[in-house]
């Protein structure tokens, strides 16, 4: 069964082409930067153990352009991997919000779309680019099963006590205001990935998914007790565009003294804040370079947000009455050992070691960045949301 996985964040595209039930890719690729200068597509195919790999910068104002030049590439007469789009049997797309309608994988009707739309106002920032995604993979790929995997299904083994607000009950019997959680499709991956290294299937792990969006998760035996987001991708972290955690007092200040309307106080929040308010870059590669320079504007957001990181991992160790691992994953908890190093430093208290010479090691697999002696292994862990994505495209069809 050919399975295209489509996962549409806020400023990028990444993909795979899996033929089931294999889990290694025919084809992957990302999409990265999109409305931004300097927008860029690297796309890899794989053929009997060969990787041919081509970049290309472009100019890509919007999902939708990205996800056609993806098109065009999977069935490019020299490195294409694919004859006709007839021959993909189901695209998986990533959805950030289930809202309380999907706990589960589910196969895409005009219903369901319609009710991907009713959900724009929960994940603005990404629900739309998912959407848009599901609409040009039906118009390329008119012959596969479009299939949605939603964000928020893993954090529905959450007890009630963690996705509960102190506001009055109806809002939550009548209206579902509750702590969802997302980023679930990557903290289900590197959960089960990192209990497989650990030979422990009950481990108590805490998962850091450190991307353009941020979010983290207390996981023990497989399962979500607690996560960062809650009943929108806002809360939580400092992100590349999103404030995080704020005093709810602000909004109102910004709408009774300043005068704004709740657009514009939505807009500041999701699209102005976070790393882009504090130092005018969203893309921490970009904050990495002010930071060399001598930024202090990126001094401070680098020491906000791995301070941020810290207080969530004390949290979370309470939640779990003890740990096992902490777990790094996704584009800036992968590659960025500063971020890793200001984290974990001096947490010495809880059992964690940091080892600054392992830290600034690579490699593709699972690796420790933590001590021999570190009671707490300190675990970096490729995600694969697209591999999982497939997965559970595969489960539900075959």
């Amino acid at each position: 069964m050919n399975i295209f996985v489509v996962n549409s964040g806020s400023s990028s595209i990444k993909y795979q082409l899996f033929k089931m039930p294999s889990d290694q890719p025919i084809c992957s690729g990302l999409v990265e930067r999109i409305g931004l200068q300097g927008a860029a597509i690297t796309h890899k195919v794989y053929r009997q153990g060969e990787e041919t790999r081509l970049e290309r910068q472009l100019d890509l104002p919007d999902h939708e352009a990205g996800l056609q030049e993806v098109a065009r590439l999977l069935s490019d007469p020299e490195i294409g991997v694919i004859r006709d789009p007839a021959e993909i049997d189901a695209v998986g797309h990533r959805v950030v919000h289930g809202g309380e309608s999907f706990a589960a994988t589910t196969i895409i009707s005009q219903a369901v779309k319609d009710k991907i739309r009713e959900l724009f106002a929960l994940a603005p920032l990404h629900n739309p680019s998912n959407y848009l995604g599901i609409e040009v993979a039906e118009r390329i790929f008119g012959r596969a099963k479009q299939v949605a995997v939603f964000d928020t299904a893993f954090h529905q083994s959450m007890p009630e006590q963690a996705y509960r607000y102190a506001i009055p009950n109806a809002l939550y019997t009548e209206q579902g205001i509750r702590a969802y959680g997302f980023h679930g499709t990557s903290h289900k991956y590197v959960a089960e990935q990192a209990a497989a290294y650990l030979q422990k299937p009950e481990a108590k792990l805490i998962t850091i998914h450190l991307g353009n969006g941020s979010s983290m998760t207390a996981v023990e035996g497989g399962k979500s007790l607690d996560t960062s987001m809650g009943f929108g991708p806002n809360s939580g972290l400092i992100m590349g565009t999103r404030s995080g955690d704020i005093d709810p007092s602000i909004i109102f200040h910004l709408i009774n003294q300043l005068g704004q309307d709740p657009k514009e106080v939505s807009g500041l929040l999701n699209k102005k804040s976070g790393m882009q308010g504090l130092t005018g870059y969203s893309d921490m590669r970009d904050i990495t370079n002010a930071l060399e320079g001598g930024s202090p504007e990126a001094e401070l957001a680098y020491s906000l947000y791995a301070y941020r990181i810290k207080k969530y991992i004390g949290a979370y160790t309470a939640v779990l009455n003890g740990l096992d691992a902490l777990v790094f994953t996704a584009g800036v908890g992968e590659n960025d050992a500063l971020i890793r190093q200001r984290v974990c430093r001096q947490l010495e208290y809880l059992g964690i070691e940091f080892d600054e010479e392992k830290n600034q090691q690579r490699s593709k697999g699972i690796r420790e960045i933590n001590t021999p002696a570190s009671r707490v292994k300190i675990l970096v862990i490729p995600t694969n949301e697209e591999l999982e994505i497939a997965r559970q495209c595969f489960a539900l069809l075959e």
